[in-house]
């Protein structure tokens, strides 16, 4: 469905479009999860790409081929883009604009103290942008990607840029909200088989300069205006993180009546017409990360905004605590001290410890006096945290007992946690936690937060959270 080409309501929105001239140099701003992917894949394209962050580390090992994060498969393409002179970077923002013709923001976008959104990084992106803007006579064009309540793009970027610039939007430079749609761990994948792709812009000519981006991923684009595009990022991440919550609430009801949860929950999703994806749908554990903690507060926030009860919506934080809860209660029930963690990060596939739900757990283990050890199979001793732990301490700032501990609490096998722990408690499911796991399963007691097996094991010191 292409929106703005379909609809006439807001075809008279947007400039008649200029024809796009060859193909667009493209730099990116922000060098974390998603801003390293969309260097990777955007240069696997074919594409000139320049990445941009202020941290020289970050700008150092994408220059080098190196991949700043564990993503599976970004390393292969930071590589092959390096090698085929498709990949630059730099600190410097204002120079990056000048010497391309589309810019994609990936900053980030924190939780505000009052529960909003914290728009210091766009605000400073968004000054640099227009100073380089100011250099140049092209037009140019913005695609913004990160999550932002609807009408931040144009009522909080785009003043910042003509401000800084002298330009004004529509005439000079154009304005996009491109949202992603990748998920940690497999989101190169994602990028070159997206879900869908969705364009919001402020004229027709931007539009079709990102939508020409796009088109060897997807040819059919959605576009549509960008407050509607802000607003379906926002969207997307609440209805995943209410489906967490409510497989969750399953689990919680059925394990007390002896009904297996993950039977009923088989065949709840056995309905693709009314029930919608299986994706989420499993009782587990509770929802973490750098999407859906925050967007869940942000659109909370929205509607005490504009005076809308959301009962639903205000008590996923209320329900996503509740299964924390309970995984401290099972594992207090055990009388064990020595606790082992398998998996750290809030999915399996990523080294993102940001809002990890399992740091929770760790943290009210330390103030109970245990012993804490923990492995994840993508956290290495020589992985950088500093940055994720800076932004723990700002969003979660209770948790800097289990920050300023975990470099010491981290091993670097799996069997080592399980042999010296009374109690392992599995976060991650994968072949490698499952083979851990059976090694040790009729010698260690095993708290499982995941579902690591099909049947559930009938051992007296195997216990689900759900099931």
């Amino acid at each position: 469905m292409n929106v703005l080409a379909n609809t006439a309501q807001f075809q008279h929105q947007f400039p008649v479009p200029r024809p796009v001239e060859g193909s667009s140099k493209i730099s990116v701003i922000g060098l974390g999860y998603v801003g390293a992917v969309s260097v990777a894949c955007l240069s696997s394209l074919g594409h000139q790409v320049v990445g941009v962050d202020v941290d020289p580390v970050k700008t150092e090992m994408i220059a080098d081929g190196r991949s700043p994060i564990h993503e599976q498969n970004l390393e292969e393409l930071l590589t092959a883009g390096v090698d085929d002179a498709l990949i630059s970077t730099t600190t410097d923002i204002a120079d990056a604009v000048m010497n391309t013709d589309v810019t994609f923001v990936s900053v980030g976008t924190p939780t505000a103290p009052d529960g909003g959104c914290d728009f210091r990084f766009i605000r400073a992106a968004a000054k640099a942008i227009g100073e380089g803007l100011s250099r140049k006579r092209n037009y140019h064009v913005v695609v913004m990607r990160c999550s932002v309540p609807p009408a931040s793009t144009l009522s909080v970027m785009v003043p910042e840029i003509e401000r800084a610039s002298g330009k004004a939007m529509g005439d000079d430079f154009g304005i996009c909200f491109n949202p992603e749609f990748l998920r940690e761990g497999t989101a190169v994948a994602d990028f070159n088989a997206p879900p869908k792709t969705v364009i919001g812009a402020n004229d027709w000519f931007a539009a079709e300069i990102v939508a020409d981006i796009y088109r060897p991923v997807d040819p059919n684009p959605i576009m549509t205006t960008i407050e509607v595009a802000e607003m379906v990022k926002y969207v997307d991440n609440v209805w995943h993180a209410t489906k967490v919550c409510f497989a969750n609430e399953v689990g919680r009801v059925c394990k007390p009546l002896g009904v297996d949860s993950h039977a009923v929950m088989d065949i709840f999703v056995e309905d693709t017409k009314l029930n919608l994806s299986p994706y989420y749908l499993k009782p587990g554990f509770a929802y973490g990360g750098s999407c859906l903690p925050k967007e869940v507060r942000a659109v909370v926030h929205l509607a005490e905004q504009v005076g809308v009860d959301t009962p639903l919506f205000s008590s996923l934080a209320e329900t996503n605590e509740k299964q924390i809860e309970t995984a401290v209660d099972l594992i207090r029930k055990s009388g064990a001290k020595r606790i082992g963690f398998l998996g750290l990060a809030f999915k399996a596939g990523t080294d993102d410890l940001r809002e990890s739900p399992i740091l929770e757990v760790i943290n009210r283990l330390i103030e109970d006096g245990c012993n804490i050890a923990a492995y994840d199979p993508a956290i290495r001793p020589d992985t950088r945290v500093d940055n994720q732990f800076e932004y723990v301490r700002h969003v979660c700032p209770h948790l800097e007992p289990t920050v300023s501990a975990l470099p010491k609490l981290l091993r670097a096998e799996g069997l080592s946690v399980v042999d010296e722990s009374d109690v392992v408690v599995v976060t991650q499911n994968t072949p490698e936690i499952r083979q851990i796991v059976a090694a040790r399963l009729e010698k260690a007691k095993i708290i499982d937060l995941v579902r690591l097996f099909t049947t559930t094991p009938t051992f007296k010191n195997y216990e689900g959270i759900g099931w």
